[in-house]
């Protein structure tokens, strides 16, 4: 199977059972968003990689040691576990985005679990962090600023879906699930810097400099 098709070289794409509508339509713009965020979440991915315990970095454990709970040593596989679970999910909902609802086509739908889950992560990543009390500035270790990123393309998204829902009807349940996502982006950013001992920067207003 050939990589390219010429199908689309004047401008056209096809939906997922439904018809073919210029690149720049809303429903493009609503699930090529999408994409764009997975592949900003692959780049966060590719950092965490050198967060990774190296085997010959911990001390050797007995059998009863290795079944207690993760240390916190193991913050970078269980991120990284997290956001490659939403990774395959943003490819559900690239596919219900592109597929108009009164499509015949066999599709996923995002549902309500995956929106109470996320916000069962929020809490999860949220219940170790100092409150927040201040606007903080994106940044910090290189995985904080790619999740930043990461919840600025998100937020994006987010608003390509509800111009597209002004006009088609969709599942309104992917608007809500980036949403609490971009959310659970940047509660995951002040993890991955808390992890790290990286104090966040918070915002100073011009005022009061």
């Amino acid at each position: 199977m050939k990589i390219y098709t010429r199908t689309g070289d004047h401008g056209l794409t096809g939906l997922f059972g439904g018809p073919r509508v210029s690149k720049d339509d809303l429903r493009i713009e609503a699930y090529g968003t999408t994409d764009e965020l997975n592949s900003v979440l692959g780049v966060a991915r590719a950092s965490l990689a050198s967060y990774r315990p190296n085997p010959f970095d911990q001390p050797e454990r007995t059998q009863e040691a290795a079944v207690q709970a993760p240390s916190a040593s193991d913050w970078a596989p269980r991120l990284d576990a997290w956001i490659e679970r939403i990774q395959n999910e943003l490819f559900d909902l690239g596919a219900d985005l592109a597929t108009p609802l009164d499509s015949k086509a066999n599709v996923f739908r995002i549902t309500q679990d995956w929106i109470d889950d996320m916000e069962a992560d929020i809490d999860r990543f949220d219940e170790n962090l100092a409150p927040l009390k201040a606007f903080i500035l994106p940044g910090g270790c290189d995985v904080a600023a790619q999740l930043h990123t990461a919840r600025t393309v998100c937020r994006r998204a987010e608003r390509r879906v509800i111009s597209l829902a002004k006009r088609d009807d969709i599942n309104m349940s992917c608007a809500v699930y980036l949403n609490r996502l971009s959310d659970a982006l940047f509660v995951a950013a002040r993890l991955a810097n808390h992890r790290l001992g990286i104090l966040d920067h918070t915002w100073i207003s011009s005022t009061n400099r």
